[in-house]
């Protein structure tokens, strides 16, 4: 009835028509399928190709953070796509998953994504182990399976360079209290942006803080101590103290203070006055390829090489599938209004160069990573990007 031969048809049924049928004819073979109400048989195809074409997602905090829900929503659009079938575990700190693990291997899942919403030191169960794993997120302490990470140096170091360039020559941090993989790297980016314009480095111009009063009150007596012209902040929540700060002080940021955070936290960056330019964190991105990466380990072809997979969006591209070693994602800065002279645009920027990258204290990557713009061309203020919080 679609007039094509068994083998496109099989190749459409079973999602892997992307680069190799025309939509054309794919979307004539699904409209035939529909009227004669043929569904592929799922369990047939597995004890054909000895596999169950599912994948699982293990990650924490699922149901109360904004982060988590992104990289879900990123591998589900990769693994629709590629045909593949998704199962959720929640792993929160005090939760025993292990029965879970135990119950998607016995349903013989092919491939797992382990992520965390925050950047951290982690240890993928033993029970996995000899499994199809990617780690999203997260850096094992033992290194065992591929990840992918925001690169932290990056964002420490473009943040830093966007107040340079708006004419800051004080410019304070205020960090992250616990040992995360992502205060050390920001850390280190920002006191190399530092150096290459030629500023020193005052470590009275940094602190780190919690949260509640005491951080309050700390930023407070740095801000007194050392009147910067511009405040980089671990993340957006601690940006809203510099904001208490300035309201306190008569001071008005984007005109007297310039700030930018990281997160790019909808509730925060859209309610503060002035809105407050920040980095934007790829969890969608990350979601996204982990799953590809994953379903590239169990069929040994590269998806995105092959055109099989689009994401629905992304403001930060993409490092390949077999990037060598840890994968790093440079991060999109999302321009409001916090920063002296207003947001900047396509035409009166040019993206930052990282130099430095040995600097970096979780990278094994090469030093092309950091030599290459540290975000996209065009992508600062990305109108997907803002849509999709």
């Amino acid at each position: 009835m679609a007039r094509v031969s068994t083998s496109t048809v099989s190749l459409v049924i079973n999602h892997r028509d992307k680069g190799r049928v025309n939509p054309k004819i794919a979307a004539r073979v699904w409209k035939v399928a529909d009227k004669l109400g043929y569904h592929p048989n799922a369990m047939a195809s597995s004890l054909r190709s000895g596999r169950t074409h599912t994948i699982a997602c293990i990650s924490d905090q699922v149901a109360t953070t904004p982060y988590a829900g992104e990289i879900i929503h990123g591998m589900e659009d990769a693994a629709r796509q590629l045909g593949y079938m998704m199962f959720i575990i929640n792993a929160d700190d005090k939760r025993d998953i292990s029965d879970d693990i135990a119950r998607m291997l016995s349903w013989g899942v092919d491939g797992y994504v382990y992520a965390k919403f925050a950047n951290q030191h982690i240890n993928v169960p033993r029970t996995l182990h000899g499994q199809q794993v990617v780690v999203v997120n997260a850096e094992e302490r033992t290194f065992i399976h591929p990840r992918i990470e925001p690169d932290e140096f990056a964002i420490g170091y473009d943040a830093t360079m966007r107040l340079i360039d708006a004419g800051c020559h004080r410019i304070a941090y205020i960090g992250c209290d616990e040992p995360a993989i992502a205060q050390v790297g920001r850390l280190k980016g920002y006191r190399q942006a530092l150096r290459d314009s030629g500023l020193p480095f005052e470590k009275r111009l940094t602190n780190r803080v919690s949260h509640g009063r005491p951080a309050l009150e700390a930023v407070y007596k740095l801000l007194d101590d050392t009147h910067p012209d511009g405040v980089f902040t671990f993340n957006d929540a601690r940006a809203v103290y510099v904001y208490d700060y300035a309201f306190q002080h008569g001071l008005t940021i984007g005109k007297d203070l310039s700030v930018i955070g990281v997160d790019n936290h909808e509730v925060i960056c859209d309610t503060t006055v002035p809105a407050l330019t920040s980095v934007e964190l790829p969890h969608y991105e990350m979601g996204f390829w982990g799953a590809c990466k994953v379903i590239s380990m169990i069929e040994g072809a590269d998806p995105i090489e092959q055109e099989r997979v689009t994401p629905s969006y992304n403001a930060a591209s993409m490092p390949p599938l077999d990037t060598d070693g840890p994968a790093r994602i440079h991060c999109a800065i999302v321009e409001k209004e916090s920063i002296v002279g207003g947001p900047r645009t396509h035409d009166d920027s040019e993206p930052a160069q990282t130099a430095g990258s040995d600097a970096n204290p979780s990278s094994s990557a090469s030093a092309d990573a950091h030599d290459a713009p540290s975000v996209d061309e065009g992508l600062r203020r990305h109108p997907q990007a803002a849509q999709r919080r």
